[in-house]
Formats: C-alpha cells, sequence, structure tokens
C-alpha cells in the first residue's frame, strides 16, 4: 500500500512544472495517466542528455506514469479526456490560461463532469491578473520572483542557480494544494477546486522577509555570493587544496564553538559577538578569521576540525560527490535503474521518506503512447474501436 493508491491523476503538462508535479504524485502511488501529443510527444523527450534519441532527464520525469498519445484538435480526443476526468481524484495542466478552455475543458465543464475533481494549474502568472495571458518559463518566474536579484556576486549579472528551479518551486506548490484540496474532498468537507499556482508566485513564496524589510526599511536585499546577509557567521570559505567549505556558525552556541576551533577563543567570549545582530555587524571581521584559518588547512582537515566542533560544515558537492557519497546510498538515495534494452544507470531516489507508505518506482518514462490500448480499454473500448480511433489519427 502506498499512500496516493486508488488516486487517478490526468496529466495534461509539457517540459517541467506540471510533469514534475505529476511524477511526485505518481512516486507515491497515484495512477498517472500523461496525455502526449502524436508525433514527438512531450518537448522534454529531447531535452538536455540523450541515450538513443531519448532524453535522460525524459526518464526521470515520466517514471510510474502511464503515456496516452492523444490528439488534443479532435472531438473524439477531446472526449476520451471527458471520460478519463469522470473516474480521476485531480487533472494536472501547464498549459497558457485559457487554452484549456479553449479545448472544451475548462472548470465549467471539468465541474460538472465530476463534482469531486480538483484542477491543478501552473502558469507563468496565474490565471488572473495583468500579466494572466503572457507567455512564461521558470527563468521568468525566478526572475520576477525576486531570486535572480539575490542571486550571484555583487560585482556580477545576477546568475541562474543551475537548476530549473522556478519550475520545481511551482510542482511542489501544485502538489501541496492538490493534497490539501484532496483531503477535503476525501474527508467530505466539500468538492474538488482549482489550484492556481503561479510560477512567480511560487518563487515569490520563498524569499524570505524581503517585503517587509523593503516596506518598513527601505532595505533591497542585493546580490552577497556565498554570504548570508545579516546572519553571521555563514558563508563559503577557501582551503589549503583549493577547494571550498561552507561554514554556519550563526547560532550563539555554535559560534563560540567554532571560534574555540580555529583559535579565536578572544571572540567567542567577545560580549559584542555574544548574538547575531553584533556578529552581523562585523561580518566581515570575522568571516576574514574563519578565512585564515580554513586557508591553512585541507577540506578534510577543516571538515574533520568542525565536526569533533559540532559545527555545521559541508563541502560543496558536484552530482559526482552526491552519487559516491556514502550517506546518500544509506539512505535511499542513488537508486539503480534500467533503460530500455536493459542498459544499467542511476537515478535519484525518493523525497520524502514515509515509514509506514514509502514512495516507490516502478519503471522508468514510458515510449510514447506506451499504455494506450490499456488505458482506452479500461474506458471500455473495444479493440475494433481502438483501431478505429489510430486509423483516424486520434491516438497512437
Amino acid at each position: 500500500m502506498t499512500a496516493l493508491s486508488g488516486i487517478r491523476v490526468i496529466e495534461i503538462g509539457t517540459l517541467i512544472a506540471a510533469p514534475f508535479a505529476a511524477r511526485m504524485l505518481g512516486e507515491f502511488g497515484a495512477e498517472v495517466i500523461k496525455i502526449e501529443s502524436l508525433g514527438q510527444g512531450d518537448p522534454l523527450r529531447k531535452w538536455r542528455k540523450l541515450h538513443e534519441g531519448t532524453s535522460l532527464w525524459w526518464y526521470l520525469q515520466s517514471r510510474n506514469k502511464k503515456s496516452l498519445a492523444l490528439n488534443l484538435k479532435s472531438t473524439e480526443g477531446i472526449e476520451i479526456v471527458k471520460q478519463l476526468a469522470e473516474s480521476a481524484d485531480v487533472l494536472i495542466e501547464n498549459l497558457r490560461p485559457g487554452a484549456l478552455e479553449k479545448l472544451g475543458l475548462g472548470w465549467d465543464v471539468l465541474h460538472a463532469l465530476n463534482p469531486k475533481l480538483t484542477l491543478v494549474r501552473i502558469s507563468g502568472y496565474g490565471q488572473s491578473g495583468p500579466y494572466r495571458d503572457r507567455p512564461g518559463f521558470g527563468a521568468i518566474g525566478e526572475a520576477m520572483g525576486g531570486i535572480r536579484y539575490t542571486t550571484g556576486h555583487p560585482d556580477s549579472p545576477p546568475a541562474r542557480v543551475g537548476v530549473s528551479l522556478g519550475d520545481s518551486l511551482a510542482s511542489m506548490h501544485a502538489v501541496m494544494g492538490a493534497l490539501m484540496s484532496l483531503l477535503r474532498v476525501k474527508t467530505g468537507q466539500g468538492d474538488g477546486q482549482v489550484v492556481d499556482v503561479s510560477l512567480a508566485e511560487s518563487v515569490f513564496n520563498v524569499m524570505e522577509s524581503l517585503v517587509p524589510e523593503y516596506a518598513m526599511l527601505g532595505h533591497v536585499r542585493e546580490r552577497s555570493g556565498g554570504a548570508l546577509p545579516g546572519i553571521a557567521p555563514s558563508n563559503t570559505y577557501p582551503t589549503a587544496d583549493g577547494g571550498y567549505v561552507v561554514i554556519a556558525g550563526n547560532s550563539d552556541p555554535i559560534f563560540k564553538r567554532l571560534m574555540n576551533a580555529i583559535g579565536r577563543a578572544d571572540l567567542g567570549d567577545d560580549p559584542a559577538f555574544a548574538h547575531n545582530d553584533g556578529r552581523a555587524a562585523q561580518s566581515d571581521l570575522l568571516d576574514g578569521a574563519i578565512s585564515t584559518w580554513s586557508a591553512q588547512r585541507s577540506i578534510e582537515d577543516v571538515l574533520q576540525a568542525l565536526e569533533n566542533a559540532e559545527v555545521p560544515a559541508g563541502r560543496i558537492y558536484s552530482v559526482a560527490d552526491i552519487v559516491a557519497d556514502p550517506h546518500y546510498q544509506a539512505r535511499g538515495m542513488i537508486l539503480d535503474a534500467q533503460l530500455p534494452g536493459g542498459v544499467e544507470t542511476k537515478m535519484p531516489g525518493i523525497v520524502p521518506k514515509l515509514s509506514a507508505t514509502p514512495g516507490v518506482v516502478n519503471w522508468q518514462g514510458p515510449s510514447l503512447g506506451q499504455h494506450t490500448r490499456d488505458v482506452l480499454t479500461e474506458l471500455g473500448l473495444s479493440e475494433s474501436a481502438i483501431q478505429r480511433l489510430k486509423d483516424k489519427g486520434i491516438v497512437q
């Protein structure tokens, strides 16, 4: 038994935000039916690094999903979606606002077909407001949500964090919204509802205290590299072997332990540094003391000394470090996987860890239309009816 056994999810989405949300639900047992266009399917199938013509990202992003290749520009294709919606618990989409309505699948239609259905809508700016109709990608959400402005070094242009963070944050908010709506339905508190998720707002939601800092103090948080402005000491520090470590000594007792570990008990005992406000006021001085100490030692020596002192610290991991790390392996975060043809590879594990109903990976991303026949058969279509739809170019 998994956490979401018996939950049916219909995904009408491409690339990252909606598919990632559906993937997470599928990892915890929901039946996810991914509707793809005929011919090429989700463009993610060709994104980033490919193996024999298919994206490695695809195999991860679409694991546990059923692929239904369907022509949504046809009346019969839309009728199939409606039939699926009648028995579904969640429909997730990331089309432009209004596109679902143009297909004849607006909320009024879906709610009338199935009052218990939750409709999760992910878009650049949400389903209302003056920017509603603008196209939106995760990168734009990061820019307008505030995180790009604060990412990078003060003397450099705003930087990307290295992954599609805006899409991923929207996906997580979508899952939260879907589960909250499902809880309401399953406990008999009401019918399904629309979960309206904006890429920009999902980024904005993690931007800490930027708004009150600006509203009350006129303060605009700027790029600060590896430092944590206003919280000290917390930064990235050099080591003798050319590496870097992140050290977070920003609670009062941890700060004292850190200063003792680096041979600067004088700073640890100074009343001026007893609390964060005093330390933040002289963060450059503290960072200099820590850097002087770390720059004379290897990464391993630095980490061992700080582990002994119970000070949070860590090396900056590449993916190679992650895959080789024994803790990641012990936690089941590096899984063995098999691609078509029997090729062995590794994939990320599942988060979060549930003690009674953990997530599971049943299969990697499917081939286009791999489950079309199974899904249509379950809807009650005969073999001849399915073949007729294929001949007409309705399904693949």
